[in-house]
């Protein structure tokens, strides 16, 4: 998306009540337009080709094509973002399979917060993520890494991401659910060392925050 340009957001959702507040509240940010509303994942599809926006905000629970199903199409178009009620891990999982680069749950966020996660995202800076989701994409690599997204080659993510060998293993051991004072002492390191080291890797991976840096560095979809 190039600057000075508004960002083209698709909004979809089956309750037409809540796609006028979130076409509100995105128009009023001055840099995103909102240029098509659908209703469910067939319709969205359709649009979606002859639109081409640059994200597209999703529900999963829709008519005819939900919105998990869709976003394996939808993703091959554009950017998209999980709009939803739903928390089921197993929805996070399998959105995030289908290509959705970010999943966020109403009531977790304000209009401002929402509109600089779509732009955030149109800019390919982030992955936004509501804390139930950040929480079920940990969980599911920590516990079952075939059941989480398809991790990228580590050789390759470290090459991809400008990664020492030791910042690499850092990301590793963060990957793996240690705090601070442990990755400190496996690594012979004093906790401010591996601070640094820390903020040297969010700003690598562009990430605000732990979680985040935790699902890039685990291959969750940018679609560049």
């Amino acid at each position: 998306m190039n600057a000075g340009v508004k960002c083209r957001v698709m909004v979809v959702d089956d309750n037409p009540f809540i796609r006028s507040g979130l076409t509100l509240a995105l128009d009023a940010s001055g840099e995103i337009e909102v240029v098509g509303e659908a209703g469910d994942g067939r319709e969205a599809v359709e649009m979606a080709r002859r639109l081409a926006p640059d994200v597209i905000l999703l529900d999963v629970r829709m008519p005819h094509v939900d919105g998990v199903s869709a976003a394996a199409a939808l993703s091959a178009i554009s950017r998209v973002i999980m709009l939803t009620q739903v928390e089921d891990p197993e929805v996070v999982l399998a959105a995030v399979r289908n290509g959705a680069v970010g999943y966020l749950v109403h009531n977790s966020f304000t209009p401002e917060e929402l509109s600089a996660a779509v732009l955030d995202t149109a800019r390919h800076r982030a992955h936004p993520l509501s804390q139930a989701a950040s929480a079920a994409l940990i969980d599911a690599a920590r516990t079952d890494p075939a059941a989480a997204p398809a991790a990228a080659d580590p050789a390759e993510q470290r090459r991809r991401f400008g990664l020492s060998e030791r910042e690499a293993e850092v990301m590793d051991l963060i990957t793996q659910g240690h705090p601070n004072s442990a990755i400190a002492a496996k690594l012979f390191l004093t906790e401010k060392t591996v601070k640094n080291y820390i903020n040297r890797l969010y700003a690598k991976l562009g990430a605000p925050n732990r979680s985040t840096a935790i699902v890039t560095w685990l291959g969750m979809p940018p679609r560049d």
